[in-house]
């Protein structure tokens, strides 16, 4: 097995959006704003070279949307995913699976191109994966929600023939954020949590005597380690909580690698137990592994 950190791009968000309720004095240290209150964030995602399979967790935000939508989110930065994958010897269609943590636009956007008028799959030899549980959540999605799920990222999926579904623990939803795993190949596993939006997947991958945790958005960034550190972006920020928590002390005791989809600076760290809470430990880069 290789893993490869493949950077796609970078974007700005809301700092108050991105911290929820931690007031400005303390989240500026960490990641500071511009004029506008703006951060900005990484796109990173990961990619998984796991015997006759390239597996590509999560996608970026692509680039099929127009001036305006960029213009909220002020994509920059000279990295993208075809840049990132022919850096590392690969293409698009190399790819035999695209994972999706879930299905918001800033991780799935990619997996979706426009040619024409005609909306189809960007990886033409890949199954494209979610779960069913998140899928029915993406397609009819709550009104707060809604302008995070495209339809034009979504619905092709399934009209490519492409799309499959994961499985599933037999729990799904759980308020104390304790559920259990489910395989995906012989050395990932997925974990399920519901507190950013409902059955987002976590990839958990056995790496030489490592164990990596691709992040999403249980964790954007090292700065979000500490628990009150919470998106306002977040459909369910007391289960959010709660799967931190749980997460965390996990991580902690069995030394976990944390790999990190939207940090600008960090790609991974550790965590260790401190007099005030799980806090980072070593921070390193995938290839130093």
């Amino acid at each position: 097995m290789k893993l490869y950190s493949i950077n796609t791009g970078y974007f700005k968000l809301d700092g108050g959006a991105m911290f929820g309720v931690v007031p400005k004095s303390m989240w500026q240290k960490l990641n500071p704003a511009d004029e506008n209150n703006m951060c900005s964030w990484a796109l990173r995602s990961l990619l998984i070279e796991d015997g006759d399979r390239l597996i590509l967790v999560d996608t970026g935000m692509g680039d099929k949307q127009d001036a305006k939508f960029f213009g909220h989110y002020y994509l920059h930065g000279d990295d993208s995913l075809d840049r990132s994958l022919a850096k590392n010897g690969f293409s698009r269609d190399d790819i035999t699976d695209v994972f999706h943590t879930h299905l918001h636009f800033d991780h799935c956007g990619a997996t979706i191109k426009k040619v024409g008028d005609e909306l189809i799959s960007a990886f033409p030899n890949a199954t494209l994966w979610s779960n069913k549980t998140h899928w029915n959540w993406a397609i009819y999605p709550n009104d707060r929600e809604k302008a995070s799920f495209l339809k034009e990222n979504i619905l092709p999926m399934e009209t490519s023939g492409k799309l499959s579904f994961t499985d599933e623990p037999n729990k799904v939803f759980d308020e104390k954020g304790l559920l259990g795993s489910v395989p995906f190949s012989e050395r990932v596993s997925i974990r399920f949590v519901n507190g950013h939006t409902r059955a987002m997947m976590l990839p958990q991958i056995k790496y030489k005597e490592y164990t990596i945790v691709y992040m999403a958005d249980l964790l954007p960034s090292v700065a979000h380690i500490p628990l009150p550190y919470i998106m306002g972006y977040d459909m369910f920020p007391l289960t959010t909580l709660q799967e931190k928590k749980s997460f965390l002390q996990e991580a902690a005791m069995n030394n976990y690698i944390l790999f990190f989809e939207h940090d600008a600076q960090n790609e991974c760290c550790t965590v260790k137990a401190t007099e005030k809470g799980i806090r980072a430990d070593k921070l390193l880069r995938l290839s130093e592994l």
